[in-house]
């Protein structure tokens, strides 16, 4: 089995991996198709307008996650990983003006935001919980084109046909020197090969590219995210959506600042920077800012704040180590959203929360010296201690109580990580066994707590 680093952390936009860009780049791809049907020319037909609907979690929660505006960026031609924040909401009201979309390349599409983005919250598609369709028509009404994606967690989007046919219809999964799909294979091959979980997640990808390539490619994603932190820190105000939530990383960065500047030693100052970090990428999550998936949008504060942290307090710390962590990490999320989810559509927040944390609990105790089997117990510590975790955003933004599961989740990894560094990686759980737990609990989770918002937090928290 093989899934990329560069699949496990894409860069992109705010405030759902899922629900914005997952989204946004169906209606690229839906583009994309159109520009190479061969139909149209050959019936004399040529698409004229586009209508897009939203179906199951997508119509539910798409309002405060930012589903449509995603969808109308996504139809002008933008892509997450280039779109421009700044320039959104200028694109936005543009369509919103003329009732068009003129992506490049492309003619111009007649499309309504009022009338041709639906909601409809009656009729789920079958397969997954974050169902769309696109639709294109001709001057006359007919139908010239119809796709139906799935935006199935992290970013990550499959057409129906694709979603039938499974894993295995993706060509990434052989041709690889170490192609495992679970921990117990995984470990196997580092027994047998003498390599670390990074040093073979390292091989998989130098199959597909140069190690140039690779290095730089990793580069690029602890610079987004530490970007993301760094933005996260200097910001202030309230974050949109009408919750009136006031950032608070900027105030308790000043305050963490003015301690250390006093000579003031805290015991929870560790603790605290840590928490600092993740709150920091969330709140450039809730207000759309550009943000690293990891494994998804919701969950993307935990593994930053812990490459951070231990960039901060654990010496000796360089440009290797922090290749070697973001690999594990992304060793670790493959397997979960290979056998399990990563989607908190499909499996509430455990599978968001709780996979970034295993992730950044396996990353750290990798750099740290863990041998495999130390690793694998790290991340099954940190994951067995959010099965369960429901998916409740309060009136479906990620916000409440997003921002501050992920502070959590961090802590949880650093948690998990020390107490196999303490251990000599022997234990009852495998993480095989508590991925499958996930799975399993997520399947009999009741879709009211799977990123609906019709019930937990969402439904007892009055929003005035």
């Amino acid at each position: 089995m093989f899934l990329s680093v560069f699949d496990v952390f894409k860069i992109g936009v705010g405030p759902s991996s899922s629900h914005t860009m997952g989204p946004m780049s169906a209606a690229g791809r839906f583009l994309a198709e159109l520009k190479r049907l061969d139909r149209p020319r050959a019936v004399g037909a040529r698409p004229a307008s586009i209508v897009a609907t939203m179906h199951g979690s997508l119509a539910f929660t798409g309002v405060g996650h930012g589903t449509g505006r995603a969808v109308i960026l996504g139809l002008c031609g933008q892509l997450p990983a280039s779109v421009d924040p700044d320039q959104m909401d200028a694109m936005i009201a543009e369509v919103e003006a003329t009732g068009e979309v003129r992506p490049e390349g492309h003619p111009a599409y007649r499309f309504r935001p009022a009338v041709d983005l639906i909601f409809d919250m009656k009729t789920p598609l079958p397969g997954h919980p974050n169902g769309m369709e696109f639709v294109a028509r001709d001057q006359g009404g007919q139908v010239v084109y119809r796709q139906r994606y799935f935006s199935v967690g992290g970013g990550f989007v499959l057409s129906a046909d694709e979603l039938a046919a499974g894993p295995s219809a993706d060509p990434r999964l052989v041709d690889v020197p170490f192609p495992f799909e679970n921990a117990q294979t995984m470990l196997s091959m580092a027994e047998q090969s003498g390599l670390s979980i990074a040093q073979m997640k390292r091989a998989n990808e130098e199959r597909q590219m140069s190690r140039l390539e690779l290095d730089r490619g990793l580069d690029a994603i602890w610079a987004a995210m530490n970007g993301c932190i760094l933005r996260g820190m200097e910001q202030d105000g309230t974050l949109p959506g009408g919750l009136k939530v006031h950032r608070r990383a900027k105030k308790l960065h000043e305050q963490l600042q003015a301690s250390q500047r006093q000579n003031m030693p805290s015991p929870t100052a560790a603790n605290d920077w840590l928490c600092l970090y993740a709150m920091a990428v969330n709140e450039e999550n809730a207000a759309g800012g550009r943000v690293v998936t990891a494994p998804t949008n919701g969950a993307a504060g935990v593994v930053p704040a812990v490459l951070k942290y231990t960039e901060q307090f654990l010496p000796g710390m360089g440009r290797s180590q922090i290749h070697d962590f973001l690999l594990t990490a992304a060793a670790v999320g493959g397997l979960i959203k290979h056998n399990a989810s990563i989607s908190g559509a499909e499996v509430g927040c455990q599978g968001e929360v709780g996979s970034a944390s295993a992730m950044a609990a396996a990353a750290i105790c990798a750099v740290m010296g863990g041998t495999p089997r130390q690793v694998e117990n790290a991340a099954e510590i940190a994951l067995e201690h959010h099965l369960g975790m429901t998916c409740d955003p309060v009136k479906g933004l990620v916000q409440i109580p997003c921002i501050e599961r992920n502070a959590f989740g961090a802590v949880k990894a650093i948690t998990a990580a020390s107490l196999a560094l303490r251990g000599d990686g022997e234990h009852v759980v495998s993480l095989d066994a508590c991925v499958e737990t996930m799975r399993q609990t997520g399947l009999d989770m009741s879709e009211r707590y799977k990123e609906t918002s019709l019930a937990g937090l969402a439904a007892n928290v009055t929003v005035c």
